[in-house]
């Protein structure tokens, strides 16, 4: 009985192995077609022996040998369910971003109450999202803001530009967020083409977009007590 048990665990160690094996090659053979970017996950899934695979936060299938890209959803016919909608909302929860890989020294800082929460935002002026965004946080309290100036849109680079040429910097984000006011800054030396760098390393792909203290991303528009909820989850600095 005793060498039946170590036989079955030796064929289950070469089984293993062999699976281990192949995923690594099938990951070499996908990778040949996105040279640029990393393979963040690749998991195979209990449907059609497909196979799974992230790249750029987003989703695609494919066969055993990475003969062939699937594009689209799985939906449980049961259920009605997309299972990869449910999967692509699984990996936003668990998308996370180093805090101490953010250029906060190139924000606009707002310390409001004591300061000792922490939020970071990548945000376009002529955004619209962000403005509302910018109501919203008008209710948050005990919390210290970094504004990282995101310019994607078209015309957001001057209006960036001026914000971040202003004396007051914050008072023009303010102004022109909250009020309307058009800032006034000149011409300067500005570290927006870095603050876009940035964005793109760590896939910021829409604004705004807002970081936690624990690294957990929010892609997006919410309102001011969700904000409260996720501050107060992830700690206070």
């Amino acid at each position: 009985m005793r060498l039946h048990h170590i036989l079955v665990l030796v064929l289950l160690g070469f089984v293993f192995n062999y699976a281990s094996a192949d995923e690594t090659q099938l990951k070499k053979s996908i990778q040949v077609h996105f040279p640029e970017s990393e393979i963040e996950s690749l998991r195979k899934t209990p449907y059609l022996g497909l196979y799974e695979v992230v790249v750029g936060g987003e989703i695609f299938y494919t066969d055993e040998q990475a003969k062939y890209f699937f594009l689209g959803h799985v939906v449980d016919t049961q259920t009605r369910v997309s299972l990869t909608s449910e999967r692509m909302q699984q990996i936003k929860d668990a998308r996370r971003i180093a805090i101490d890989t953010l250029p906060l020294e190139l924000g606009i800082k707002a310390v409001k109450g004591n300061g000792k929460r922490m939020l970071i935002v990548y945000s376009d002026p002529h955004c619209p999202y962000c403005k509302k965004l910018e109501e919203e946080l008008a209710n948050v309290t005990d919390v210290t803001i970094y504004t990282l100036l995101y310019p994607i849109l078209r015309n957001s680079m001057p209006t960036a530009t001026a914000i971040w040429c202003s004396a007051d910097r914050l008072k023009a984000w303010d102004d022109f967020m909250l009020r309307g006011i058009t800032p006034t800054g000149k011409d300067c030396e500005t570290p927006l083409n870095t603050l876009l760098q940035s964005g793109q390393k760590h896939r910021v792909t829409g604004t705004p977009t807002l970081i936690f203290a624990d690294g957990s991303v929010v892609s997006g528009l919410i309102p001011a007590a969700e904000i409260e909820k996720r501050l107060n989850n992830t700690g206070k600095n």
